[in-house]
C-alpha cells in the first residue's frame, strides 16, 4: 500500500476501543491540554478544535475534555510542564520508525522507548536519522453516511481546494494535503458537504521498506505495538510496506 503500513492505516480508521483505552485517553487529553495552551475556545483555536475532534472519536468522556482544555488554559497545575518531542531510529529489517511524545519527563521517556527498541530487535536513533524519509502533511477522513462516496465527485472538489492526492477504502477516503493547509483543508471539504469525521497531521514515508520474512515483519509489528502502548507516546509513523 503506497505510502502507508497496513498497520498504520488500521490505527488510523477506527477508533480507540482495545484493553489500552485508558492510556489513549490520557495521550489524547494531553493533546488537548497542550493546545489550550492557544486559548480555551476551540472555535477560535484550530489545534484545539483538531484534538478535541481525535478525542471525540475515540470516546473521550466530555468531562475528561473539559479537565484537559482547564489544565492547559491555566486552570489547573502542570499544564506547562508537558514537551512536544520526536524521537527517531529503526526497527527490524531497516524500517524506519518516528515516534511522537508528550512528556513531562524526557529520561523517563527516552529509557521507555529505548527500551521497547532494543527488546524488539530495533534501534533508538540519533536525531534526524530517520526523519529525512519522512513528509508531514494534512490527513483529512471522510466516512460515508447515507451513501457511497462519489470518487469523480471528490475529484471535482479537491481540485478546488490545496489537496495533493487522496485514497479510497470501503466506508470513505483520506485526501492528502501540504502541512500548512489542513485547516483550510478541511474546511473546504466540510462547506462542499463531504462528510469530514477527522483532521490531523501525519508523517508519510517517502518510500516504503518491504520485509518478506515473516519473523521479521512479526518482530515489527511487535516493536510498533510496543511503543503504541507507552503512556508518553502520541504517535508512531514508519516505512513497512506490505
Amino acid at each position: 500500500m503506497a505510502g502507508h503500513s497496513k498497520w498504520a492505516q488500521i490505527k488510523r480508521t477506527k477508533a480507540v476501543v482495545d484493553a489500552k483505552r485508558g492510556a489513549a485517553f490520557t495521550r489524547l487529553g494531553r493533546e488537548i491540554t497542550v493546545a489550550a495552551r492557544g486559548g480555551p475556545d476551540p472555535t477560535g483555536n484550530f489545534q484545539l478544535r483538531t484534538a478535541i475532534s481525535k478525542a471525540k472519536a475515540a470516546g473521550v468522556p466530555a468531562a475528561n475534555i473539559e479537565r484537559a482544555i482547564a489544565k492547559g488554559s491555566g486552570a489547573g497545575a502542570g499544564a506547562n510542564q508537558l514537551e512536544e518531542i520526536r524521537y527517531e531510529g529503526y526497527a527490524p529489517g531497516g524500517v524506519a520508525v518516528l515516534v511522537e511524545a508528550l512528556t513531562d519527563n524526557r529520561n523517563r521517556t527516552a529509557a521507555e522507548l529505548r527500551l521497547a527498541f532494543s527488546k524488539n530487535g530495533g534501534n533508538l536513533g540519533e536525531s534526524g536519522c530517520v526523519g529525512y524519509l519522512f513528509e508531514h502533511r494534512s490527513e483529512v477522513i471522510l466516512e460515508a453516511i447515507d451513501h457511497p462516496i462519489s470518487e469523480d465527485a471528490l475529484l471535482e472538489s479537491l481540485m478546488e481546494l490545496e489537496a495533493d492526492g487522496y485514497e479510497m477504502f470501503d466506508d470513505g477516503a483520506v485526501v492528502h494535503g501540504p502541512f500548512t493547509a489542513l485547516e483550510s483543508l478541511q474546511e473546504g471539504l466540510r462547506q462542499r458537504g463531504w462528510p469530514v469525521q477527522q483532521w490531523g497531521h501525519h508523517w508519510h514515508p517517502l518510500t516504503n521498506v518491504d520485509i518478506a520474512d515473516s519473523d521479521t515483519a512479526a518482530q515489527c509489528m511487535r516493536l510498533l505495538e510496543a511503543l503504541e502502548g507507552l503512556d508518553d507516546v502520541r504517535s508512531v509513523s514508519c516505512n513497512l510496506g506490505d
